[in-house]
């Protein structure tokens, strides 16, 4: 899955000179939290968040008069308080790329740029939908965890064993497992109905099936 594939294309911009009452009127009637700041040729040059904001506006609106506060937001421009240093992806960018780019960089939201030009936005309620559906959630599946160590094959072995007993694997995911060098975690989806025959299935392979939480996990490592 490609960040073009799941990007908002339908932009919602403003310019440096926009007043932040204009910025919070746009924001609350497109129900948005992200403004795209582009010049008048069309040029990225920021971007502001709901977030952005109100964190300016905090200290302000706990001491000034309604009508004080009306006058600084009159006079407060998106370009004071816009992020200017924007981080951004391509539509070729994978969405666990940007994932890890989110996460490193702390941020909610990427512009997505081409040939030098913004195309769409991709924020992390997009990314974390897209991973969420990637592993199975919301559907009638039950989670099992096998611990295995890392060996040419393992994978195999599991899905063929699951295969031939007609046990449709509905997701399957790999992550190390911390603080055990070389041991894997598989979390297998399978549907509710299969669960019973999925787990005797691999625990006739000398797995240790997990279907909750486990503090210690070292004692549940197959080899």
């Amino acid at each position: 899955m490609y960040v073009g594939r799941i990007m908002h294309t339908n932009l919602i911009t403003v310019k440096p000179e926009t007043t932040i009452k204009q910025a919070m009127d746009l924001l609350k009637e497109h129900h948005i939290e992200h403004l795209v700041v582009l010049d008048d040729s069309g040029n990225l040059k920021g971007i502001l968040s709901d977030r952005d904001v109100k964190a300016n506006l905090a200290s302000p609106a706990t001491t000034f008069s309604t009508h004080e506060l009306n006058y600084l937001l009159d006079q407060v421009t998106v370009g004071m308080i816009m992020v200017k240093h924007v981080i951004t992806v391509t539509p070729g960018t994978t969405v666990e790329d940007a994932a890890l780019v989110i996460r490193e960089n702390e941020i909610s939201s990427l512009p997505v740029m081409k040939e030098g030009r913004p195309v769409g936005i991709v924020t992390k309620t997009d990314v974390m939908g897209v991973l969420m559906d990637a592993i199975g959630l919301g559907e009638e599946n039950e989670r099992l965890i096998v611990l295995v160590r890392n060996r040419l094959g393992m994978i195999a072995d599991i899905t063929s064993r699951l295969r031939d007993e007609k046990i449709n694997i509905a997701s399957l995911i790999t992550w190390p497992e911390k603080g055990l060098e070389g041991v894997y975690q598989l979390v297998i989806r399978v549907h509710g109905r299969d669960k019973a025959r999925a787990i005797n299935v691999l625990e006739a392979m000398d797995l240790k099936v997990i279907t909750g939480y486990v503090e210690d996990h070292s004692a549940y490592v197959s080899d």
